[in-house]
C-alpha cells in the first residue's frame, strides 16, 4: 500500500519518525533486550540494528564525554516512578566507524518490583550542528576568543567555587594577577596585530608552567588571573617566581620577530587575607600595584595595611553619601555677591555647592569636593550644581552667576551635552554664566584648556580663572587662552595691608590683566582699609568677608541689586 493508498484515520509512526530523523526504541533492563523502530539504521548511520541491540552494545558506542548518557539521566538520585514512568532527556555521542554523531535521547522508565527501572522506551535524533553550534556558544561565553583561555566571568565564577571549597575544608587557595609589563609602548613599537600575538603568546607560556590542577583566565587587555586550588603562601611565591621566570627568560615569537617581554604580578592567599571573591580581586590589585611600585617584572603578596584599609571604608562611606546626596535631592546652592570696587554694586553671584547631610548638618564644597574628585563622583555633583544655576538664572532675568567646574568635568563629553542642552532650552542664559576654572586646571595641560575656553565661549559664556597665582600660570599663556576674568588668590589678598611683596604682587596681576583686557576680582577682601587701597589700585571687583559671605538667602529677589557692605 502506498502513502496515497493508506486508509485514513490510520498513522505509520515509523514513516513519521523517519521523516523527522527520529527513532524510536524500547528497552527491557532485565533481559538487556534494545528493540528499535524500522528506519533506526538510517537514522544512526548503521547497516542493521543488529549491532546494537542490547544494551551493552549500544553503550559501547555511546560516549558521554560533554553530555549525560541514558543511563546517568535514568538512575538520577531521589527519583521514584510513582506508577506512570518517569520522564529524562540525555544527550551524548554516537561512534560508528572513525566518526561520531550526536544524539539527543528523549524517553520514559518504568520501575520494576524493586523501585529500580526494569523497561523504557524513547527516541533518538541527531543533533550535531545544534550540538556544535551550542558548544561554539558556550565556547564564546566561557573563554577568551585571543588566548582560548577562560574569560573574565568564567575566571571569577571558577575563584569563587574555589575559594569556597578551601573554606569548606578549612584550606588554602591563591590567587595571582599577572600583568604584562609595557603593553601601550608595544603596541606603539609594533603595532596592534604583535601586540595581540604577545598576548597569546604569554597565554602559552604561562599555562606550561602551572598544575593540572590550577586555572587560567585572561582577567583583561593585558592582565591575567590563576586561580591556585590547594596553594599556601610559600607556594604562592614559588608560582609566582617561576611565571616571572618563565616569561623573562625567552623572548616572544611574533609576526615581527623576538620581542623581550617582563610581567609584574600580584597575589594573594585565600582565605587567610581574603574571605570573599570582591576581596581577593581587590587585595591582588593593591599586590600588583606594590610590585609596580618596586619594579616592573617583580611579585609582591598582599600584606594587610590599617591605614589603607580604614580609607577604603571611609572612601566606601563617602561614596553612598554622596550617591545619596544626589538620589535624595540634598544638593544645595550659596550665593556669595562679587561686588564692583567704585560702587560696591553686585556685579554677579558666586554660587557654591552645599551637601545637606542625612543628619541635618551641612557640608560645604571644599570638604566634599576633593573625597568626590578622588572617588570619581566629582562630575556628577558639577552637572547637578550647573543645572540648578541655569534654573536660578533662568528664574531672574537680571541675575548674572558664576559656577566652579572640576578639571574632571572640562574633559568629560556628557558635562558638555548637558551644558549645550541647558543653554539652548533656556534662552538668555548663556551671556548671564560665567563658567570658573582654577589655575592648577589650567596648568595641567594649557592645549586643553584653550579648548574648553573656546567652546565655552561659544555658548556664549564668560571664563574665569580662579584662585589666579597659585599655581605657575604665565601671563603669556593667560594671553593665549582668551579667559574674560581673573580672580586674584586670596592667600595674596588677605595680607595686603601688611605685606609689601603682597601689595606688589596683588597691584602687578592687575595691572598686566588689564593690559590683557580681562576684568581682576580680588578675593578674601577682609576689610574696609584693603577694599579701599585695591579699589585705588583699580581692581574691578571685590569678594570676600567684608562684601558678604555665601548664604542661601537670594538678594536678588527682594529687589536688592547691591552687596551688603561692613
Amino acid at each position: 500500500m502506498t502513502h496515497n493508498d493508506k486508509p485514513q484515520g490510520i498513522l505509520d509512526a515509523a514513516e513519521i519518525l523517519g521523516s523527522v530523523g527520529e527513532a524510536a526504541y524500547e528497552w527491557c533492563l532485565d533481559t538487556d533486550a534494545l528493540i528499535w523502530s524500522g528506519n533506526a539504521a538510517p537514522v544512526l548511520g548503521l547497516a542493521d540494528t543488529a549491532e546494537i541491540a542490547s544494551g551493552k552494545a549500544y553503550a559501547l558506542r555511546t560516549d558521554g564525554t560533554g553530555g549525560k548518557s541514558r543511563v546517568d539521566a535514568m538512575t538520577m538520585p531521589g527519583v521514584k516512578d510513582t506508577g506512570s514512568g518517569v520522564a529524562y532527556q540525555a544527550q551524548y555521542a554516537f561512534k560508528r566507524g572513525d566518526e561520531k554523531i550526536w544524539l539527543e535521547d528523549t524517553g520514559r522508565w518504568f520501575a520494576g518490583p524493586d523501585g529500580k527501572p526494569e523497561r523504557a522506551h524513547g527516541v533518538v535524533r541527531a543533533i550535531t550542528e545544534r550540538h556544535e553550534r551550542e558548544a561554539k556558544l558556550m565556547q564564546l561565553a566561557n573563554y577568551d576568543q585571543l588566548t582560548g583561555e577562560l574569560n573574565r566571568t568564567r575566571l571569577i565564577e571558577v575563584l569563587g567555587a574555589t575559594l569556597d571549597e578551601a573554606i569548606k575544608f578549612r584550606s588554602s587557595c591563591g590567587f595571582l594577577l599577572v600583568a604584562i609589563d609595557h603593553l601601550a609602548r608595544l603596541n606603539e613599537a609594533y603595532g596592534f596585530e604583535t601586540t595581540e600575538s604577545v598576548i597569546a603568546q604569554v597565554a602559552k607560556c604561562i599555562r606550561a608552567r602551572l598544575r593540572g590542577k590550577d586555572f587560567l583566565g585572561r582577567f583583561t587587555g593585558n592582565k591575567f588571573g590563576v586561580v591556585l586550588t590547594s596553594c599556601t603562601p610559600d607556594e604562592l611565591t614559588v608560582a609566582a617566581e617561576r611565571l616571572l621566570a618563565g616569561v623573562r627568560d625567552e623572548p616572544v615569537m611574533t609576526p615581527a620577530g623576538p620581542v623581550a617581554v617582563t610581567v609584574t604580578i600580584g597575589g594573594v592567599t585565600a582565605p587567610r587575607h581574603a574571605r570573599t571573591v570582591s576581596e581577593v580581586l581587590s587585595r591582588t590589585q593593591d599586590a600588583l600595584h606594590a610590585a609596580r611600585a618596586k619594579r616592573h617584572g617583580s611579585f609582591a603578596a598582599y600584606r594587610p595595611n590599617v591605614e589603607r584599609d580604614a580609607l577604603r571604608r571611609e572612601s566606601v562611606r563617602a561614596t553612598d553619601e554622596i550617591v545619596a546626596a544626589l538620589n535624595e535631592r540634598r544638593i544645595g546652592l550659596a550665593f556669595e555677591p562679587v561686588v564692583e570696587a567704585g560702587g560696591r554694586k553686585a556685579a554677579f553671584y558666586e554660587c557654591l555647592m552645599r551637601v545637606s547631610r542625612s543628619d541635618g548638618t551641612v557640608c560645604q564644597a571644599n570638604e566634599i569636593v576633593p573625597v568626590a574628585e578622588r572617588l570619581g563622583l566629582v562630575r556628577m555633583l558639577d552637572f547637578r550644581v550647573l543645572e540648578m544655576v541655569v534654573a536660578e538664572l533662568a528664574a531672574a532675568p537680571a541675575l548674572t552667576a558664576s559656577v566652579n567646574v572640576s578639571p574632571a568635568s572640562t574633559v568629560d563629553p556628557d558635562w558638555w551635552t548637558g551644558l549645550g542642552g541647558l543653554l539652548r532650552a533656556n534662552s538668555g542664559v548663556g551671556e548671564r554664566l560665567i563658567v570658573e576654572i582654577t589655575e592648577t586646571a589650567v596648568i595641567q595641560d594649557i592645549d586643553d584648556t584653550r579648548g574648553f575656553v573656546k567652546r565655552v565661549k561659544d555658548l556664549g559664556c564668560r571664563i574665569a580663572i580662579d584662585d589666579f597665582g597659585a599655581g605657575n600660570t604665565s601671563f603669556r599663556n593667560l594671553r593665549k587662552l582668551g579667559v574674560d576674568i581673573v580672580k586674584i588668590d586670596g592667600a595674596f589678598v588677605q595680607n595686603i595691608m601688611k605685606s609689601d611683596d603682597d601689595r606688589a604682587f596683588v597691584h602687578t596681576m592687575i595691572d598686566l590683566s588689564h593690559r590683557l583686557g580681562l576684568k581682576a576680582v580680588a578675593e578674601w577682601v577682609q576689610d574696609e582699609e584693603a577694599a579701599k587701597l585695591l579699589a585705588s589700585l583699580n581692581c574691578d571687583f571685590l569678594q570676600g568677608a567684608l562684601i558678604g559671605l555665601a548664604s542661601s538667602e537670594r538678594p536678588w529677589l527682594a529687589g536688592q541689586n547691591r552687596a551688603a557692605i561692613a
